[in-house]
């Protein structure tokens, strides 16, 4: 259950981004890592499923996908997780998507 939380404590620094991934966004270890990234003044996001769980209710940015449906939640978070990567990838070195 500290695996995560073990990394965010050995790498992260106050500013910092931590972002979680559950599909029941209930993940023992991911709840966690989140909740030792607060702490530690990490900015959060959690990408959940289902009601959200755990993480919705501590990461400071939720991406909640609203389904059962674990192949759909995973499509959702994958989806949105390329996109967030081009949007840093062209804030940082100003390049468009291919």
């Amino acid at each position: 259950a500290d695996i995560f939380a073990k990394q965010i404590r050995a790498i992260g620094q106050a500013g910092d981004t931590a972002w979680g991934i559950s599909t029941s966004g209930s993940s023992p270890n991911v709840v966690k890592a989140l909740e030792t990234a607060k702490k530690m003044g990490l900015v959060t996001i959690a990408f959940t499923g289902r009601d959200g769980g755990k993480m919705a209710t501590i990461a400071d940015y939720v991406l909640n996908v609203s389904s059962t449906s674990v192949p759909r939640i995973q499509e959702v978070h994958i989806t949105a997780g390329h996109a967030i990567c081009e949007m840093v990838d062209y804030k940082l070195f100003k390049r468009p998507g291919a």
